[in-house]
C-alpha cells in the first residue's frame, strides 16, 4: 500500500464560525469534523475541531500514467484554508512509493489544479463567509508519503528531497535527523516541507498532526506580513503626523493611537489562538512528532518575530500615548498661565478704577 497526500495551506483574511458554516454547508455538501481515531481524547486536544468538506475527484497524467486523486479541504476557525489532493493504492507495492513521489516532486503538475480548486471553494464559501479574500499566492505546502511497511528499497533521502543524487554523508544525515518510531514496524521521518510515515496501520493521527502543525506555521507567517505593513503604515502616519501643526498632530496621534491598539489587540488575540490551536498532552510519541514539525518548519522563529512586532508596535503606542500626555500637560499649563494673567489684568483694571 502507497498514499500520497500533498497540500496546500491558506488563509482568508479573517475567523470562520465553523458551527455556522457547517448546517449551512450539509445541505448541500459532504462535511465531517476531524477526530483523532487511535488516540485517548485527553490526549490530543483542539478546542473547535477543522470543518472537513470533500470535493469531486480529479484525474492527472504523468509521464503516461494516470492518477486518480481524491480531494479534501479543511477549513479552521482562526482563518485557514488546506486543501489536500490524495492518492491511494492499496495493491501498490511500498517500493513504487519513490518512483511515483518523484513524478510529484514539488508538486509538479498540481499548480493549475491547486488554483482551480481553491477558486471553487472561494465560490462555495462566499454565500457564507462575509468578505472572503483568498490570497492564492500565499500559502504553506507539504507533502506526507505513507506506506504500510519500513521498506529498505525505498531511499528516505530521495523521497525527502525530490531529486535521485550521491548524497553526501552529511547531507544524508541532515535529511533523516528527524526520525521518530514508536514500535519496530513504524517509522516518521520529518523534513521541512515533506514527511515519510511507514506504518502497518494508517497512521492518520499523525497525518492530522503534521497538518495543523503546518496551519499553525501558515498563520504565524501570515500574521508576521500583516504586522509588517501595519508597521510600515505606522511609521508613516507618524512622519505625515509630525510635519502637521500642534493641535492636528494631537488628533492625528490619537487617531494612530486608536488604530494601534486595535491592531495589538486583534493580532495578540489571534496569535493565542494560533499558538494554541491543538494541545498534545498525554501522549508523548505524538507530542515529539507534534513539536519535531513544528520545530524543523521553523515555527519559534515565526512566533518570535510576530512577538517582537507586537512589542514594537505596543511600545510606539506608549511612546504616542506619553508624547500626547506631555502636550496635554504643556497646554493645560499654558491655559493656567493665561487665566493668572487675566486674572491680573482685571485686578489691575479694578485697581485702577
Amino acid at each position: 500500500m502507497i498514499s500520497l497526500r500533498f497540500y496546500r495551506i491558506y488563509d482568508i483574511g479573517r475567523e470562520i464560525d465553523l458551527d455556522q458554516l457547517e448546517r449551512e454547508l450539509a445541505r448541500s455538501y459532504f462535511t465531517a469534523r476531524a477526530s483523532f481515531l487511535r488516540v485517548n481524547p485527553k490526549s490530543i486536544m483542539m478546542e473547535d475541531p477543522p470543518l472537513m468538506l470533500k470535493m469531486h475527484e480529479v484525474s492527472v497524467e504523468r509521464q503516461g500514467y494516470t492518477f486518480n486523486l481524491h480531494v479534501i479541504a479543511r477549513l479552521y476557525d482562526i482563518g485557514a484554508i488546506s486543501l489536500c489532493f490524495l492518492y491511494d493504492d492499496p495493491e501498490a507495492p511500498s517500493s513504487a512509493l519513490e518512483d511515483t513521489a518523484l513524478l510529484f516532486a514539488g508538486h509538479e503538475g498540481l499548480s493549475d489544479l491547486f488554483g482551480t480548486y481553491l477558486k471553487n471553494l472561494g465560490e462555495i464559501l462566499g454565500p457564507h463567509i462575509k468578505n472572503i479574500s483568498i490570497q492564492s499566492d500565499f500559502f504553506e505546502d507539504y507533502t506526507i508519503y505513507v506506506t504500510d511497511r519500513i521498506d529498505k528499497s525505498i531511499d528516505p533521502a530521495v523521497l525527502l528531497s525530490g531529486e535521485r543524487t550521491q548524497f553526501s554523508s552529511q547531507m544524508r544525515e541532515e535529511i533523516v535527523r528527524n526520525t521518530h518510531s514508536y514500535t519496530a514496524d513504524d517509522i516518521a521521518i520529518l523534513s521541512y516541507d515533506s514527511a515519510l510515515l511507514c506504518n502497518p496501520e494508517n497512521p492518520t493521527d499523525l497525518i492530522d498532526l503534521i497538518e495543523f502543525a503546518n496551519v499553525q506555521v501558515l498563520e504565524l507567517r501570515y500574521y508576521d506580513r500583516v504586522l509588517n505593513r501595519q508597521m510600515e503604515k505606522m511609521y508613516d502616519d507618524i512622519e505625515q503626523a509630525d510635519r502637521m501643526s500642534r493641535f492636528r498632530r494631537m488628533r492625528q496621534y490619537h487617531h494612530i493611537m486608536s488604530q494601534l491598539m486595535e491592531t495589538y489587540a486583534e493580532i495578540s488575540e489571534i496569535t493565542e489562538k494560533v499558538n494554541n490551536l491543538i494541545k498534545v498532552t498525554e501522549d508523548v510519541y505524538y507530542a515529539r512528532v507534534y513539536a519535531t514539525v513544528l520545530k524543523v518548519m521553523r515555527s519559534s522563529q515565526w512566533s518570535d518575530s510576530v512577538d517582537r512586532k507586537i512589542k514594537v508596535i505596543h511600545e510606539n503606542y506608549s511612546m504616542l500615548s506619553e508624547e500626547v500626555r506631555i502636550q496635554h500637560s504643556n497646554f493645560l499649563e499654558w491655559v493656567v498661565i493665561i487665566l493668572i494673567a487675566m486674572e491680573c489684568v482685571l485686578g489691575l483694571l479694578r485697581s485702577i478704577e
